[in-house]
Protein backbone atom coordinates (compact mmCIF):
# COMPACT_ATOMS: atom_id res chain seq x y z
CA UNK A 1 0.00 0.00 0.00
CA UNK A 2 2.81 2.41 0.92
CA UNK A 3 4.55 1.59 -2.39
CA UNK A 4 1.36 2.54 -4.26
CA UNK A 5 1.17 5.85 -2.40
CA UNK A 6 4.82 6.55 -3.20
CA UNK A 7 4.31 5.81 -6.89
CA UNK A 8 1.27 8.06 -7.04
CA UNK A 9 3.26 10.81 -5.33
CA UNK A 10 6.08 10.55 -7.88
CA UNK A 11 3.63 10.66 -10.81
CA UNK A 12 1.78 13.65 -9.33
CA UNK A 13 5.04 15.55 -8.82
CA UNK A 14 6.12 14.91 -12.40
CA UNK A 15 2.75 16.10 -13.70
CA UNK A 16 2.62 19.16 -11.49
CA UNK A 17 6.15 20.21 -12.28
CA UNK A 18 6.65 21.19 -8.64
CA UNK A 19 10.37 21.77 -8.18
CA UNK A 20 12.70 23.59 -5.81
CA UNK A 21 14.99 22.72 -2.94
CA UNK A 22 13.15 21.63 0.22
CA UNK A 23 14.19 22.88 3.67
CA UNK A 24 15.00 20.55 6.57
CA UNK A 25 11.27 19.94 7.19
CA UNK A 26 10.54 19.18 3.53
CA UNK A 27 8.87 22.49 2.63
CA UNK A 28 9.58 24.25 -0.64
CA UNK A 29 9.06 27.99 -1.06
CA UNK A 30 6.20 27.45 -3.50
CA UNK A 31 4.40 25.07 -1.15
CA UNK A 32 4.58 27.58 1.71
CA UNK A 33 3.24 30.36 -0.47
CA UNK A 34 0.43 28.14 -1.74
CA UNK A 35 -0.59 27.03 1.76
CA UNK A 36 -0.58 30.61 3.10
CA UNK A 37 -2.79 31.67 0.19
CA UNK A 38 -5.26 28.87 1.02
CA UNK A 39 -5.22 29.93 4.67
CA UNK A 40 -5.67 33.62 3.88
CA UNK A 41 -9.21 33.02 2.60
CA UNK A 42 -9.64 29.76 4.52
CA UNK A 43 -10.57 28.24 1.16
CA UNK A 44 -11.82 24.97 2.68
CA UNK A 45 -13.29 26.43 5.90
CA UNK A 46 -10.99 24.31 8.04
CA UNK A 47 -8.84 26.61 10.19
CA UNK A 48 -11.53 26.24 12.88
CA UNK A 49 -9.81 25.74 16.25
CA UNK A 50 -6.33 26.41 14.85
CA UNK A 51 -6.60 30.20 14.56
CA UNK A 52 -3.79 30.90 17.05
CA UNK A 53 -1.48 28.45 15.30
CA UNK A 54 -2.35 30.08 11.99
CA UNK A 55 -1.42 33.52 13.34
CA UNK A 56 1.97 32.14 14.47
CA UNK A 57 2.56 30.50 11.10
CA UNK A 58 1.58 33.66 9.22
CA UNK A 59 4.08 35.71 11.20
CA UNK A 60 6.98 33.24 11.42
CA UNK A 61 6.58 30.96 8.38
CA UNK A 62 8.19 28.37 10.68
CA UNK A 63 8.33 25.03 8.87
CA UNK A 64 7.63 22.83 11.90
CA UNK A 65 4.59 24.90 12.84
CA UNK A 66 3.48 24.91 9.23
CA UNK A 67 3.59 21.09 9.11
CA UNK A 68 1.58 20.94 12.33
CA UNK A 69 -1.00 23.30 10.86
CA UNK A 70 -1.18 21.42 7.56
CA UNK A 71 -1.98 18.15 9.37
CA UNK A 72 -4.56 19.89 11.59
CA UNK A 73 -6.12 21.62 8.57
CA UNK A 74 -6.37 18.30 6.71
CA UNK A 75 -7.98 16.66 9.74
CA UNK A 76 -10.53 19.47 10.11
CA UNK A 77 -11.26 19.22 6.40
CA UNK A 78 -11.70 15.44 6.56
CA UNK A 79 -13.63 15.16 9.80
CA UNK A 80 -15.21 18.52 10.42
CA UNK A 81 -15.14 21.14 13.14
CA UNK A 82 -18.16 20.01 15.15
CA UNK A 83 -17.49 19.06 18.77
CA UNK A 84 -18.42 15.40 18.41
CA UNK A 85 -17.78 14.57 22.05
CA UNK A 86 -20.46 16.97 23.27
CA UNK A 87 -22.77 16.01 20.38
CA UNK A 88 -22.56 12.30 21.24
CA UNK A 89 -23.28 13.15 24.86
CA UNK A 90 -26.40 15.03 23.80
CA UNK A 91 -27.48 12.06 21.69
CA UNK A 92 -27.12 9.76 24.68
CA UNK A 93 -29.19 12.17 26.76
CA UNK A 94 -31.95 12.12 24.13
CA UNK A 95 -31.99 8.33 24.08
CA UNK A 96 -32.27 8.34 27.87
CA UNK A 97 -35.46 10.34 27.35
CA UNK A 98 -36.69 7.60 24.97
CA UNK A 99 -36.07 9.63 21.81
CA UNK A 100 -35.02 7.44 18.88
CA UNK A 101 -32.18 9.40 17.28
CA UNK A 102 -29.15 8.51 15.17
CA UNK A 103 -26.58 10.58 13.31
CA UNK A 104 -23.78 8.71 11.53
CA UNK A 105 -20.42 10.51 11.32
CA UNK A 106 -18.18 9.08 8.61
CA UNK A 107 -14.67 9.70 9.91
CA UNK A 108 -11.57 9.55 7.72
CA UNK A 109 -8.05 8.61 8.78
CA UNK A 110 -5.59 11.45 8.35
CA UNK A 111 -2.00 10.17 8.44
CA UNK A 112 0.69 12.69 9.36
CA UNK A 113 3.40 10.44 7.89
CA UNK A 114 1.60 10.26 4.52
CA UNK A 115 1.11 14.03 4.44
CA UNK A 116 4.78 14.65 5.28
CA UNK A 117 5.88 12.11 2.66
CA UNK A 118 3.82 13.87 -0.03
CA UNK A 119 5.10 17.23 1.15
CA UNK A 120 8.74 16.15 0.95
CA UNK A 121 8.11 14.59 -2.46
CA UNK A 122 7.09 18.02 -3.72
CA UNK A 123 3.32 17.64 -4.19
CA UNK A 124 1.29 20.82 -4.24
CA UNK A 125 -0.79 21.59 -1.14
CA UNK A 126 -3.94 21.24 -3.24
CA UNK A 127 -2.92 17.70 -4.15
CA UNK A 128 -2.17 16.87 -0.52
CA UNK A 129 -5.56 18.17 0.63
CA UNK A 130 -7.55 16.74 -2.30
CA UNK A 131 -8.35 13.31 -0.70
CA UNK A 132 -10.03 15.07 2.22
CA UNK A 133 -12.21 17.55 0.32
CA UNK A 134 -15.91 16.50 0.60
CA UNK A 135 -17.24 15.20 -2.72
CA UNK A 136 -20.75 16.55 -2.25
CA UNK A 137 -21.40 19.70 -4.35
CA UNK A 138 -23.00 21.32 -1.29
CA UNK A 139 -19.55 21.78 0.28
CA UNK A 140 -18.30 24.37 -2.20
CA UNK A 141 -21.76 25.88 -2.71
CA UNK A 142 -22.27 26.48 1.01
CA UNK A 143 -18.76 27.95 1.40
CA UNK A 144 -19.48 30.35 -1.47
CA UNK A 145 -22.79 31.38 0.16
CA UNK A 146 -21.14 31.75 3.56
CA UNK A 147 -18.39 34.01 2.21
CA UNK A 148 -20.98 36.17 0.44
CA UNK A 149 -23.10 36.46 3.60
CA UNK A 150 -20.11 37.56 5.68
CA UNK A 151 -19.87 40.66 3.48
CA UNK A 152 -23.51 41.58 4.16
CA UNK A 153 -23.84 43.65 7.33
CA UNK A 154 -27.57 42.89 7.51
CA UNK A 155 -27.03 39.16 7.97
CA UNK A 156 -27.39 37.97 11.57
CA UNK A 157 -24.77 35.97 13.44
CA UNK A 158 -27.39 33.22 13.87
CA UNK A 159 -27.73 32.87 10.09
CA UNK A 160 -23.95 32.83 9.60
CA UNK A 161 -23.59 30.17 12.29
CA UNK A 162 -26.34 28.08 10.71
CA UNK A 163 -24.69 28.12 7.28
CA UNK A 164 -21.24 27.40 8.75
CA UNK A 165 -22.64 24.46 10.71
CA UNK A 166 -24.01 22.97 7.51
CA UNK A 167 -20.60 23.32 5.84
CA UNK A 168 -19.26 21.14 8.65
CA UNK A 169 -22.04 18.59 8.15
CA UNK A 170 -20.87 18.00 4.59
CA UNK A 171 -17.53 16.89 6.06
CA UNK A 172 -19.23 14.26 8.21
CA UNK A 173 -21.08 12.64 5.32
CA UNK A 174 -19.90 9.51 3.53
CA UNK A 175 -16.61 10.45 1.78
CA UNK A 176 -17.70 8.86 -1.52
CA UNK A 177 -21.36 9.79 -2.08
CA UNK A 178 -21.36 8.38 -5.63
CA UNK A 179 -22.21 10.11 -8.88
CA UNK A 180 -25.81 8.86 -8.74
CA UNK A 181 -27.69 9.07 -5.47
CA UNK A 182 -30.94 9.91 -3.73
CA UNK A 183 -30.59 12.68 -1.15
CA UNK A 184 -33.29 12.90 1.51
CA UNK A 185 -32.96 16.27 3.23
CA UNK A 186 -34.88 15.80 6.47
CA UNK A 187 -35.40 19.47 7.53
CA UNK A 188 -36.48 20.37 3.98
CA UNK A 189 -38.89 17.42 3.76
CA UNK A 190 -37.66 16.69 0.24
CA UNK A 191 -35.89 13.93 -1.69
CA UNK A 192 -33.77 14.52 -4.78
CA UNK A 193 -32.33 12.02 -7.24
CA UNK A 194 -29.03 13.54 -8.29
CA UNK A 195 -27.18 12.20 -11.33
CA UNK A 196 -23.79 13.54 -12.40
CA UNK A 197 -24.36 16.72 -10.43
CA UNK A 198 -27.83 17.43 -11.83
CA UNK A 199 -31.21 16.94 -10.14
CA UNK A 200 -33.17 14.40 -12.18
CA UNK A 201 -36.14 14.16 -9.82
CA UNK A 202 -37.32 15.89 -6.65
CA UNK A 203 -40.51 15.87 -4.60
CA UNK A 204 -41.76 16.20 -1.00
CA UNK A 205 -41.42 13.58 1.72
CA UNK A 206 -42.65 12.92 5.24
CA UNK A 207 -40.02 12.06 7.87
CA UNK A 208 -39.92 10.73 11.43
CA UNK A 209 -41.56 12.33 14.44
CA UNK A 210 -39.41 14.31 16.87
CA UNK A 211 -39.24 11.29 19.20
CA UNK A 212 -38.85 8.73 16.38
CA UNK A 213 -36.36 10.55 14.18
CA UNK A 214 -35.35 9.48 10.69
CA UNK A 215 -31.71 8.39 11.13
CA UNK A 216 -28.95 10.25 9.30
CA UNK A 217 -26.79 7.76 7.37
CA UNK A 218 -25.95 6.33 3.92
CA UNK A 219 -26.63 2.98 2.26
CA UNK A 220 -27.12 1.58 -1.23
CA UNK A 221 -30.57 1.03 -2.72
CA UNK A 222 -30.81 -2.69 -3.50
CA UNK A 223 -34.37 -3.40 -4.60
CA UNK A 224 -37.94 -2.14 -4.78
CA UNK A 225 -40.78 -4.12 -3.27
CA UNK A 226 -44.00 -3.67 -5.24
CA UNK A 227 -47.27 -4.32 -3.38
CA UNK A 228 -45.45 -4.84 -0.07
CA UNK A 229 -46.68 -6.35 3.12
CA UNK A 230 -45.90 -4.30 6.22
CA UNK A 231 -44.04 -6.14 8.95
CA UNK A 232 -44.65 -4.08 12.08
CA UNK A 233 -41.45 -3.88 14.21
CA UNK A 234 -41.68 -4.93 17.86
CA UNK A 235 -40.82 -1.39 19.00
CA UNK A 236 -43.77 0.08 17.09
CA UNK A 237 -45.99 -2.79 18.27
CA UNK A 238 -45.29 -1.86 21.89
CA UNK A 239 -45.47 1.88 21.51
CA UNK A 240 -48.38 2.32 19.13
CA UNK A 241 -50.41 -0.81 18.45
CA UNK A 242 -50.60 -3.12 21.48
CA UNK A 243 -52.57 -0.48 23.45
CA UNK A 244 -55.10 -0.35 20.58
CA UNK A 245 -55.33 -4.15 20.35
CA UNK A 246 -55.90 -4.42 24.12
CA UNK A 247 -58.83 -2.00 23.85
CA UNK A 248 -60.27 -3.65 20.75
CA UNK A 249 -58.86 -6.95 19.34
CA UNK A 250 -61.06 -6.44 16.26
CA UNK A 251 -58.88 -3.46 15.33
CA UNK A 252 -56.35 -5.85 13.72
CA UNK A 253 -58.75 -7.19 11.08
CA UNK A 254 -60.32 -3.77 10.56
CA UNK A 255 -56.89 -2.45 9.49
CA UNK A 256 -56.30 -5.29 7.04
CA UNK A 257 -53.75 -6.87 9.36
CA UNK A 258 -53.01 -10.38 10.53
CA UNK A 259 -51.32 -11.65 13.70
CA UNK A 260 -48.89 -14.54 13.24
CA UNK A 261 -46.96 -16.75 15.63
CA UNK A 262 -43.23 -15.81 15.73
CA UNK A 263 -42.99 -15.04 11.99
CA UNK A 264 -43.85 -12.38 9.43
CA UNK A 265 -44.38 -15.13 6.86
CA UNK A 266 -48.04 -15.06 5.85
CA UNK A 267 -47.92 -18.88 5.62
CA UNK A 268 -47.12 -19.17 9.33
CA UNK A 269 -49.90 -19.94 11.88
CA UNK A 270 -52.36 -17.10 12.43
CA UNK A 271 -53.26 -16.08 15.98
CA UNK A 272 -56.50 -14.60 17.36
CA UNK A 273 -55.49 -11.22 18.91
CA UNK A 274 -58.08 -11.73 21.66
CA UNK A 275 -56.29 -14.92 22.84
CA UNK A 276 -53.02 -13.15 23.69
CA UNK A 277 -52.17 -11.78 27.14
CA UNK A 278 -50.91 -8.42 25.94
CA UNK A 279 -50.13 -7.23 29.48
CA UNK A 280 -46.83 -9.16 29.14
CA UNK A 281 -45.68 -6.64 26.56
CA UNK A 282 -46.02 -3.18 28.15
CA UNK A 283 -45.60 0.01 26.17
CA UNK A 284 -42.40 0.95 28.00
CA UNK A 285 -40.97 -2.56 27.86
CA UNK A 286 -38.25 -3.95 25.63
CA UNK A 287 -37.30 -7.20 23.97
CA UNK A 288 -38.71 -9.79 21.62
CA UNK A 289 -42.44 -10.26 21.11
CA UNK A 290 -43.41 -13.79 19.91
CA UNK A 291 -46.35 -12.43 17.89
CA UNK A 292 -45.87 -10.61 14.62
CA UNK A 293 -48.30 -8.09 13.20
CA UNK A 294 -48.48 -8.02 9.40
CA UNK A 295 -50.49 -5.82 7.08
CA UNK A 296 -51.11 -7.79 3.89
CA UNK A 297 -50.61 -6.29 0.41
CA UNK A 298 -53.61 -4.23 -0.68
CA UNK A 299 -54.62 -0.79 -1.91
CA UNK A 300 -55.16 0.12 1.76
CA UNK A 301 -51.77 -1.06 3.00
CA UNK A 302 -50.09 1.50 5.27
CA UNK A 303 -46.93 1.34 3.14
CA UNK A 304 -48.96 2.03 0.04
CA UNK A 305 -48.09 0.17 -3.13
CA UNK A 306 -44.29 0.35 -3.21
CA UNK A 307 -41.27 0.58 -0.93
CA UNK A 308 -37.60 1.18 -1.70
CA UNK A 309 -35.15 -0.94 0.27
CA UNK A 310 -31.62 0.15 1.20
CA UNK A 311 -30.79 -2.50 3.86
CA UNK A 312 -29.69 -0.97 7.16
CA UNK A 313 -29.60 -1.65 10.89
CA UNK A 314 -32.35 0.93 11.51
CA UNK A 315 -34.96 -0.99 9.49
CA UNK A 316 -36.01 2.20 7.69
CA UNK A 317 -36.84 2.61 4.02
CA UNK A 318 -38.67 4.90 1.59
CA UNK A 319 -42.28 4.04 0.82
CA UNK A 320 -45.67 5.06 -0.47
CA UNK A 321 -48.35 6.12 2.03
CA UNK A 322 -52.11 6.29 2.47
CA UNK A 323 -51.85 9.61 4.31
CA UNK A 324 -51.66 11.86 1.25
CA UNK A 325 -53.28 14.81 3.02
CA UNK A 326 -50.22 15.19 5.29
CA UNK A 327 -48.20 16.46 2.34
CA UNK A 328 -50.21 19.70 2.57
CA UNK A 329 -48.51 20.44 5.91
CA UNK A 330 -45.40 22.64 5.97
CA UNK A 331 -43.70 20.69 8.79
CA UNK A 332 -44.01 16.98 7.96
CA UNK A 333 -42.65 14.95 10.90
CA UNK A 334 -45.25 12.20 11.14
CA UNK A 335 -43.65 8.79 10.48
CA UNK A 336 -42.05 6.21 12.77
CA UNK A 337 -38.68 6.95 11.17
CA UNK A 338 -39.19 5.80 7.57
CA UNK A 339 -39.45 8.21 4.64
CA UNK A 340 -42.92 8.52 3.09
CA UNK A 341 -42.81 9.58 -0.54
CA UNK A 342 -44.97 12.23 -2.15
CA UNK A 343 -44.47 10.76 -5.66
CA UNK A 344 -43.64 7.05 -5.22
CA UNK A 345 -44.76 6.00 -8.72
CA UNK A 346 -42.54 8.64 -10.33
CA UNK A 347 -39.57 7.26 -8.38
CA UNK A 348 -40.55 3.69 -9.30
CA UNK A 349 -40.67 4.60 -13.01
CA UNK A 350 -37.31 6.39 -12.80
CA UNK A 351 -35.61 3.50 -11.02
CA UNK A 352 -37.14 0.99 -13.44
CA UNK A 353 -35.95 2.94 -16.47
CA UNK A 354 -32.47 3.89 -15.30
CA UNK A 355 -31.42 1.35 -12.67
CA UNK A 356 -32.96 -2.01 -13.63
CA UNK A 357 -33.16 -4.37 -16.60
CA UNK A 358 -36.99 -4.39 -16.60
CA UNK A 359 -39.25 -2.25 -18.79
CA UNK A 360 -42.10 -0.03 -17.64
CA UNK A 361 -44.96 -2.23 -18.99
CA UNK A 362 -43.63 -5.26 -17.07
CA UNK A 363 -43.34 -3.38 -13.81
CA UNK A 364 -46.73 -1.72 -14.37
CA UNK A 365 -48.19 -5.22 -14.69
CA UNK A 366 -46.60 -6.20 -11.37
CA UNK A 367 -48.01 -3.06 -9.76
CA UNK A 368 -51.55 -3.70 -11.02
CA UNK A 369 -51.51 -7.37 -9.94
CA UNK A 370 -51.56 -6.50 -6.20
CA UNK A 371 -49.12 -9.37 -5.71
CA UNK A 372 -45.77 -8.80 -4.06
CA UNK A 373 -42.90 -8.60 -6.57
CA UNK A 374 -39.31 -7.42 -6.30
CA UNK A 375 -37.50 -5.13 -8.74
CA UNK A 376 -33.75 -5.71 -8.37
CA UNK A 377 -31.40 -2.86 -9.22
CA UNK A 378 -28.53 -3.59 -11.60
CA UNK A 379 -26.88 -0.16 -11.24
CA UNK A 380 -25.67 1.63 -8.13
CA UNK A 381 -27.88 4.24 -6.50
CA UNK A 382 -26.83 5.44 -3.05
CA UNK A 383 -29.37 6.77 -0.57
CA UNK A 384 -28.18 9.50 1.77
CA UNK A 385 -30.42 10.82 4.52
CA UNK A 386 -29.00 14.24 5.41
CA UNK A 387 -29.68 17.08 7.83
CA UNK A 388 -29.18 20.31 5.88
CA UNK A 389 -30.88 23.24 7.59
CA UNK A 390 -29.07 25.36 4.98
CA UNK A 391 -29.04 24.12 1.39
CA UNK A 392 -28.16 25.69 -1.96
CA UNK A 393 -30.88 24.56 -4.35
CA UNK A 394 -30.92 23.91 -8.09
CA UNK A 395 -31.36 27.61 -8.88
CA UNK A 396 -28.30 28.58 -6.82
CA UNK A 397 -30.33 30.11 -4.01
CA UNK A 398 -29.52 29.46 -0.36
CA UNK A 399 -32.53 28.07 1.50
CA UNK A 400 -32.83 27.87 5.30
CA UNK A 401 -34.99 25.30 7.07
CA UNK A 402 -36.26 24.74 10.63
CA UNK A 403 -34.17 22.71 13.08
CA UNK A 404 -36.84 20.01 13.48
CA UNK A 405 -34.65 17.53 15.42
CA UNK A 406 -32.60 20.08 17.37
CA UNK A 407 -29.24 19.25 15.79
CA UNK A 408 -28.48 22.94 15.16
CA UNK A 409 -28.48 23.35 18.94
CA UNK A 410 -26.70 20.13 19.90
CA UNK A 411 -23.88 20.34 17.33
CA UNK A 412 -21.39 22.94 18.57
CA UNK A 413 -18.64 24.37 16.35
CA UNK A 414 -14.99 24.14 17.37
CA UNK A 415 -14.00 27.57 16.13
CA UNK A 416 -11.72 30.00 17.98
Amino acid sequence: MRLKILLSVVIAVLLSGCVGTPDSEGWRYGQKSEFLKILETDKYASICDQQRLYENVKQSRNSKLMTKLLVAYANNLANGCIDLKSFKASQRAKKAREIDTYYETYMQKVSKSDIVMKLKAGLSIEEILKPYVPKTPQFSKLIQSYNALKKDQNVSSETLNKVRLNIERTKLMKPEPGTHYALVNVPEFKVRVIEDGKTALNFPVIVGKSNMQTPIFSEQLKYVEINPQWNVPDSIMRRSYIPKIRRNPGWVAAKGMELHKESYDLRSPKVNPASVDWSKYPKDGKGYIPYKLVQVPSVKNGLGRVKFIFPNKHAVYMHDTQSKSLFKRKIRCFSHGCIRLGEPVALLDHVTTHYSDKDLPTVKGWYDSLKTRHLILNKKLQVHTAYYTAYVDETGHLKLFPDVYGFDKSQKLRIQ
